[in-house]
């Protein structure tokens, strides 16, 4: 899939605002005016690597005010992708879509597997296992979804509003 075949269809979000969000079924041009996509090797440089991007990205759409949540979640969410994809064989690319209009940002990635994402019962000493826990408590709403079958995988999105 390539970062001009997303598709959309409405939600509500916890803002009450409706937005396209890129599901199967319908198109999405002109919903989201500022776009950028990102394929990236499932390795250890590729979270780094989309948060300097969506930090640089954020700054040009004058949306600087929303980088610190949108660069946290897209760290979880990408950290989540790139150990998903890496349990695979072959180990496949991890994506990044990042949309926004002035008053949003939203945040999809995808990985090759379609496992959906769990929480895990972290106790307080845990190192890991807070991710979805930190997506829940940053984002205004996620979720995700099984794309059209022939991309494969899943899709989790984070949508954040400017305050």
């Amino acid at each position: 899939m390539d970062g001009d075949s997303v598709r959309g269809t409405s939600v509500i979000g916890s803002t009450g605002l409706t937005k396209e969000m890129p599901i199967r079924g319908r198109g999405m041009a002109g919903q989201w005016p500022l776009q950028t996509f990102l394929e990236l090797g499932a390795l250890p440089g590729a979270v780094p690597c989309a948060r300097l991007h969506v930090r640089q990205m954020l700054w040009e759409w004058k949306l600087a005010g929303l980088s610190e949540n949108v660069e946290l979640l897209v760290s979880e969410l990408l950290t989540n992708a790139v150990r998903s994809s890496q349990s695979l064989e072959p180990v496949s690319p991890v994506r990044l879509w990042l949309l926004a209009d002035k008053a949003h940002a939203l945040i999809l990635v995808w990985d090759a597997s379609p496992r959906p994402p769990a929480r895990i019962d972290a106790n307080e000493n845990a190192e890991s296992g807070r991710g979805l826990l930190l997506v829940e408590a940053v984002s205004d709403q996620w979720d995700w979804y099984l794309p059209l079958p022939e991309m494969g995988g899943k899709v989790i999105w984070a949508l954040v509003a400017a305050q």
